[in-house]
């Protein structure tokens, strides 16, 4: 496979996995500022939501204040910002006309169907809460669509191996954001930790990784924050767990060094993270920093990302 076709495939799944949590980050913030003011706190819910989704520092190079129009704009439609819905369903648009030939015909359906729609939801607007909510489950939808067909209608060859690759590494990233942020900004000092702003929050943290439901499967228990770090970090039964990202990164990056005759870098990295996770206990982790442990991993996942570009994809 060409470098440029890999390269196509990878980010093509990335910038879809990309929106959907997007959507689900915007959801999640509006379901917590709808609560009355006095369950809501002191903290800012948009704010967090922009640190969340990477891009506090370029939003506030061209806004003074972080509001719910402001921010829903940037994060969902605006041109200016490389990593909103609007612009990540495009670039996803683009890296899929470049290899629509490894593509199969429900992948592309997916993805064309999205951006034809897209532009009518631009032109028009979201005005209302219920507008914006239809699209924000579209957007979802969109992922969940792609992801289920690729699953089912791409053959086990390079083409979906580099497609994994870009779904699990952007939403290993994803979910270690949203709990690095949440964990550290959501909760003001002052509040009675298991309060009804605490759990509001810590439930905020789940639904935006669609873990609520897995959660109360798992551990049978009213909401712990140790119990959700664990869930979202350890849990290898869970698809959003850095531990179960990292176990199909390794398995693809093993099927593409099986199917090309030599292992690299990736692999040897990507082993490396998945054992330090396999060996990691949450007693351990909080003992020496929830937030350090996270900075940590966010690098280490993003020099995987470098390490696959100069690999297989330059």
């Amino acid at each position: 496979m060409l470098s440029r076709t890999a390269e196509n495939l990878y980010w093509l799944a990335r910038y879809v996995e990309r929106a959907e949590y997007l959507a689900r980050t915007i959801e999640a913030t509006l379901r917590v500022t709808a609560l009355p003011n006095t369950y809501v706190g002191q903290t800012n819910e948009w704010d967090s939501a922009l640190l969340t989704a990477g891009v506090g520092v370029s939003f506030y190079s061209s806004h003074a204040v972080a509001d719910e129009a402001s921010v829903i704009d940037y994060l969902a439609f605006s041109v200016d910002n490389p990593s909103s819905i609007r612009n990540c369903i495009e670039n996803a648009r683009l890296n899929s006309r470049s290899v629509r030939t490894a593509l199969t015909s429900e992948m592309w359906d997916t993805i064309n169907g999205a951006w034809i729609e897209l532009q009518e939801v631009w032109g028009k607007g979201t005005r209302t809460r219920e507008e914006l909510a239809k699209f924000l489950r579209f957007v979802q939808e969109i992922s969940l669509r792609f992801d289920g067909s690729a699953y089912r209608t791409m053959l086990r060859n390079d083409a979906y191996w580099f497609s994994r690759l870009g779904l699990h590494l952007e939403r290993a990233d994803n979910t270690a954001r949203i709990l690095d942020v949440k964990y550290h900004l959501l909760l003001p000092e002052d509040e009675h930790v298991g309060g009804p702003l605490d759990y509001y929050q810590w439930t905020s943290i789940l639904r935006s990784v669609s873990a609520l439901t897995a959660y109360h499967w798992v551990y049978r228990e009213t909401l712990k924050p140790w119990l959700i770090a664990d869930l979202l970090i350890l849990n290898d039964t869970l698809p959003r767990s850095l531990a179960s990202c990292y176990g199909n990164l390794l398995r693809n990056l093993d099927s593409i060094g099986v199917s090309y005759g030599r292992q690299g870098a990736a692999q040897r990295h990507a082993r490396g993270v998945r054992n330090r996770l396999e060996h990691s206990k949450m007693d351990d982790i909080f003992q020496r920093g929830l937030h350090e442990f996270i900075q940590e991993f966010i690098n280490d996942n993003a020099r995987l990302g470098d390490i696959i570009a100069k690999q297989y994809l330059i």
